[in-house]
Parts: structure tokens; sequence; C-alpha cells
């Protein structure tokens, strides 16, 4: 498969809007000369020893939950372990992919995972996530002709891509003709501008924001209702067979032990101090 494919399948696994605003993903290094993905390495984190395996394994593509390059970068020097990284693959020609919130985000993704581990319940999204509409904003104003309308239209398309603004339906009446438009952030302005021009438009004009869609399922953080109540020494058992894991840190709450009922859990892959600090819950799990 071409880079370009295999993310087009990473989009449609996990978009890439359901990300975080402030996180950094998706195709951080891009190689100069395309070659086909055929070997496709995955890991937590692209470490050293990690870029020393995909060398070893001629590695097309790097897919790194954690973005290893995160903050603006000014130069690539070697006394960096990241840049180091980033130069070593751009030698190699390897591509490197960051999902890391984005899979969190996703329904079936990283948190429903992680509550998972401590049995069935009724899980919700503790932030839910919303689609990514290309229109923020509805204009809706009236024209007193067919022949101002056709004016209007013609002057709004002359300032738009095709892309930015969107007619959703004129009615006339005894009035006129009441137009609704939808538009992009960025085609507000001009839009704006080219109505007042005109005499009913601008005395007629309403703008109205739109809000996102909320997606179910979808969004960062958990939180399950039990459908069957545990110890606390139970849940540590049930995450560390679910983990794989031998060890798991613990910090017990004042007055609460091991043996303390858990009907809740909250959980935020990641630190999760944004999603869970204002939650309600017997055990967080982060």
């Amino acid at each position: 498969m071409e880079l370009k494919e295999v993310l087009q399948v990473l989009e449609q696994l996990a978009p890439l809007s359901l990300a975080e605003s402030w996180d950094n993903v998706g195709l951080l290094v891009e190689p100069s000369k395309p070659r086909p993905i055929k070997t496709v390495l995955l890991t937590n984190d692209l470490t050293d020893a990690v870029m020393k395996e995909a060398e070893v394994l001629s590695c097309d593509l790097i897919v790194s939950y954690h973005p290893p390059l995160f903050r603006p970068i000014k130069r690539l020097a070697q006394k960096d372990w990241k840049q180091r990284l980033a130069i070593r693959a751009v030698e190699a020609g390897m591509a490197v992919f960051s999902p890391h919130t984005s899979w969190d985000s996703m329904k079936g993704g990283v948190n429903d995972w992680l509550v998972g581990g401590l049995g069935s319940g009724q899980v919700s999204v503790l932030s839910q996530a919303h689609g990514g509409a290309s229109h923020s904003h509805k204009l809706e104003f009236m024209v007193r002709s067919p022949e101002e309308l056709n004016a209007v239209v013609e002057e709004l398309k002359a300032s738009d891509d095709g892309t930015a603004l969107q007619c959703s339906g004129s009615r006339p009446d005894s009035s006129g003709i009441h137009v609704s438009l939808t538009c992009s952030a960025s085609a507000l302005t001009p839009s704006v501008q080219i109505l007042l021009k005109h005499s009913a438009p601008c005395q007629s004009l309403s703008i109205l924001k739109l809000e996102k869609a909320p997606l179910p399922g979808h969004g960062q953080g958990r939180l399950s209702v039990l459908d069957q109540p545990v110890t606390v020494a139970t849940a540590i058992q049930k995450m560390k067979s679910h983990l794989g894991l031998a060890n798991l840190r613990l910090a017990l709450g004042a007055g609460r032990t091991l043996e303390s009922s858990v009907c809740t859990a909250a959980v935020c892959a990641g630190s999760g101090a944004s999603v869970l600090s204002s939650v309600q819950a017997d055990l967080f799990i982060t």
C-alpha cells in the first residue's frame, strides 16, 4: 500500500478530528521519496531502542501512540534525543505517525479498553467529542425579488472557493424572499461585507453560530457504574490481569482500604487531570 492509503485507513479507524486541540497527531515525518508501506512498527513510545528495532526491520512506517515530536522545533541537532530520532527517520526514509488522543477518544478505543478491565457496567463518556463541521455560522436575510437574490448569490459565489458557503434554503412570502446559508468561519466576514452592501439583506441580516453535533460514544475519559461492585483489591487484580502487568501503583484515599467497595470507576488514558478533576467516583484509573 502507498502511504496515503495507509493514512486513509488510520483515519477511518480513528479520525484525527477526535484528538484534543493541544495534541500533535497525524503524520509527523513524511519521507521525501514515496515508497510502498510493507512493514509497520507499532509502539507506545518512539525511543532509541525502538528506532534501532525499526532500522533492523527496515520499517516503512512507525505508528507511535505518543507523538515523538510535540513542541515546535527550531532546529534539528544531535544533542536532543527527539531530534536525533527525527533525523534518523528522515535518513532511513521512514514515515512516523501518531494517533494519541484520537485513539483515546474513539468509541471502542483506549479508554473503553481500559475501563473494560473492571468488568461490565453502564459506561458513559466524561468529555463528549463533537463533529468537526466545516460550516460554523448560519446567515439569514431577506431579498425583495428573485433578481436581487441572483445578484447577491453571484457576489457570494465570486468570493467563495466552492467549499466555504452553502445555501440551505429560500422561502418566498408576501414580504420578500427569506434566504438561509451556512458558511465557514473564514467566509463569515467577506460574506457579511457583501450582504451589507445590499439594502434588504443589510436590514434583515441575522447571524447564528452553529453548534457542533455530539458524537455518541466518542470523547475523552469514561465513567463506569459497575454491574457488580468489587473491592479495591479485586479491582487491582482485575486491572493487572487486563493489562498483563505484575505491579500497579495505587494511592488510597483518606479512610479507604483495600477492602473498600468500588461501585463506580472513572478512567482517562494519560494524566487525566483536566478530564477527571470534577468527577465523583470510587476509583480513578489513569
